[in-house]
């Protein structure tokens, strides 16, 4: 295994990238969620490339075009389908062993690799914790702001913590506060367009998609909302996909328990090919 630093073009920009190189056909193309840089939050997408390459598997993470060692103009994921597909291009011309491309994203990665993973040739997905919210804001950003049933399922959480009372009586918890939180989750609302359109992308995809959720972040609880809803009814019955959760907040998958239980995960579905 050895880790190789690169930029190749993306239209008339480039793209910085890192591969880690690996002898066995099937590869991981790790795709960059928010603003995030190559190496990732704490280099933790870095760190899980170097896990995954030293089982063998090749991996490729590359920035975004207009954010990191990438030049042009950010268009955020919406606009992202030129960088996935050249992505997996280079990817295939660097690595000619390579016969199964699976792709990872977390957050909005998630979604722009489905809305546009068929076209750029990648064969499966793992997606972590997709982003459904409508917002005119990048993703994690304060002015995101999360559904109505993802408040709900927060509340509902701290109100079987037994330690959420006594907090409350002991004035830790703020009560304008939390009198505004209850009335943003009892208002009732529609999924989102775009949950909508990541739902028809889904339906559409042409490969396995493994769907990987930490169940009391925000960004996932919003999925889990909608993915429950009616409008998921014939989504949650197709064989092809696939929802697991894991009892964690960090929607970075940071901690050590969180890291390993994703890295589990993705080594089981690259051997699984």
């Amino acid at each position: 295994m050895t880790r190789s630093f690169h930029h190749y073009p993306c239209g008339e920009d480039t793209l910085g990238a890192t591969l880690d190189s690996g002898s066995e056909t099937t590869a991981l193309l790790i795709v960059s969620g928010g603003n995030e840089i190559r190496s990732g939050a704490h280099s933790g997408m870095a760190q899980l490339a170097l896990q995954v390459s030293e089982q063998g598997f090749p991996v490729l993470r590359y920035d975004r075009r207009g954010i990191g060692e990438s030049t042009g103009h950010n268009d955020e994921f919406l606009g992202s389908a030129k960088e996935i597909a050249v992505a997996v291009r280079f990817f295939r011309e660097q690595q000619p062993q390579i016969k199964t491309i699976l792709a990872f994203g977390n957050c909005d990665a998630a979604t722009s690799l489905a809305l546009f993973g068929p076209d750029a040739g990648v064969d499966g997905y793992i997606l972590a914790n997709p982003w459904v919210i409508e917002t005119d804001n990048e993703p994690e950003t304060e002015a995101a702001v999360p559904s109505a049933a993802a408040i709900r399922s927060r509340y509902w959480d701290r109100i079987k913590n037994p330690k959420t009372i006594i907090d409350l009586f002991s004035g830790k918890i703020d009560l304008k506060k939390l009198l505004k939180g209850l009335r943003q989750a009892s208002r009732s609302e529609e999924n989102s367009g775009l949950s909508l359109r990541l739902r028809d992308a889904l339906v559409a995809l042409n490969g396995r998609a493994d769907l990987l959720l930490a169940k009391r972040d925000t960004t996932a609880r919003a999925f889990l909302a909608a993915w429950n809803s009616k409008d998921f009814e014939a989504l949650r019955r197709q064989s092809s996909i696939s929802v697991e959760t894991l009892d964690s907040a960090s929607h970075s998958f940071a901690d050590v328990e969180a890291k390993n239980w994703l890295t589990q995960k993705l080594l089981e579905r690259l051997r699984s090919v």
